[in-house]
């Protein structure tokens, strides 16, 4: 039978300076991302204790909905309700909320970034670009993504989202990764045109965030000192001979 660990006070310690580190870094980066469209915010948070007696750090993304901002471009979109946009980058697909698109030089549909925005394809699951006529004046997009170009179809965005069980991971400042997809109902969506989404991070909520892990982090910082001077006065002081 295994002997358990009692962690020690400087153990403690320890894995609390690291738990609110990695909270500061998260709430840096929500700070970060206020102004950037699409954003999703991360939370912190620790786990009960392990099996060697420390706190295990955790994160998961937070998918609520941003605010939905009008912008009256035709080629900006953001997603009301379930679902990501998909687009193809160099490490694989990847899942986005939207945000200011436009055509590239071979007028295919892209992210700002200049990744393709993925379309349902002919069902063979081989990516499929979103290409537009080069006389193309007006451009349309409805509510389930179906676009039109002078009124005739040229695609319909893909929109899938993280399967049950599967990881979700920020893949950049907009975009996703997701161990596992599955495609979305259009009932369960409907794409705005026109319109961007915001980041959900709330920069007031954010900066409280931050003074509430900057003073915990002096505060455990205090406690390892005092911990520190107990110790040297029980080596230097006790053992002295009276």
């Amino acid at each position: 039978m295994g002997t358990s660990i009692t962690p020690t006070g400087f153990d403690s310690a320890v894995a609390a300076l690291r738990y609110w580190d990695r909270r500061q870094e998260v709430v840096a980066s929500n700070l970060a991302n206020v102004n950037t469209d699409g954003f999703k915010g991360e939370r912190a948070f620790a786990h009960l204790l392990d099996e060697s007696g420390t706190v295990a750090i955790g994160t998961a993304t937070d998918l609520r909905p941003g605010t939905m901002r009008p912008t009256g471009q035709p080629l900006d979109v953001a997603i009301d309700g379930d679902g990501f946009l998909v687009v193809d980058t160099p490490q694989g697909e990847r899942l986005s909320r939207g945000g200011t698109l436009r055509l590239d030089d071979q007028r295919r549909l892209v992210d700002p970034s200049g990744h393709l925005v993925l379309g349902d394809g002919d069902g063979s699951g081989a990516p499929a670009a979103i290409t537009f006529p080069s006389d193309a004046a007006k451009v349309a997009i409805g509510r389930d993504g179906t676009i039109t170009a002078d009124g005739s179809a040229v695609g319909r965005l893909r929109v899938e989202r993280a399967a049950p069980g599967a990881t979700l991971t920020h893949a950049g400042d907009t975009l996703f990764a997701a161990s596992a997809t599955e495609p979305v109902a259009p009932t369960a969506y409907g794409v705005r045109q026109g319109a961007r989404e915001e980041s959900n991070v709330h920069p007031l909520t954010a900066m409280v965030d931050m003074i509430d892990v900057q003073r915990a982090f002096g505060t455990v910082q205090k406690a390892l000192s005092t911990l520190d001077t107990v110790r040297g006065i029980a080596v230097t002081e006790l053992g002295k001979p009276v």
